[in-house]
């Protein structure tokens, strides 16, 4: 799914309709910068709009993230393209957040024994309270991740 022809198609079909940015705007109760947006490719209709978007338009979802136009015997296929589409890119941030989330863990773990470091090496910070804030600070971070991902079962 191509922001850009997403874009391009929703213009076009705007245009067929005879309608402007703002009247296609007011249509949806959003901005015309809204639509100036999508017809851009700097963004894409929300998808609590898309019906309604798709309705003005007289076009379907399936041909909204398409970008075209879909005849009957193409139309399946389209569908399963962009649903395979869709959960290609659910996949890919899942992954993307996994990692995040495993830096963080592997930063809290790293910020306790710092602590217990900067205050073993340099004696005279143990009154500022710097090794405290980090100590607390990774067990907020690793509090978080475990409550998040371990389920605790009672018996």
């Amino acid at each position: 799914m191509n922001q850009e022809a997403i874009g391009k198609f929703i213009a076009a079909c705007r245009k067929e309709k005879n309608l402007t940015q703002m009247q296609l705007a007011e249509k949806l109760n959003i901005t015309n910068r809204a639509v100036s947006k999508w017809e851009t490719g700097k963004s894409c209709p929300d998808v609590s709009i898309m019906m309604k978007l798709c309705d003005i338009l007289g076009i379907t979802v399936n041909e909204l993230l398409s970008a075209e136009r879909i005849s009957m015997e193409n139309y399946q296929k389209k569908a399963e393209e962009n649903l395979m589409e869709l959960k290609r890119k659910k996949d890919q941030a899942q992954k993307s957040l996994l990692r995040t989330e495993l830096i963080w863990l592997v930063i809290a773990l790293l910020l306790s024994p710092l602590h217990f470091a900067v205050n073993y090496y340099f004696p005279e910070n143990s009154g500022t309270g710097v090794g405290l804030l980090i100590a607390i600070a990774g067990l907020i971070l690793f509090v978080v991740y475990f409550v998040k991902y371990y389920e605790i079962k009672l018996k």
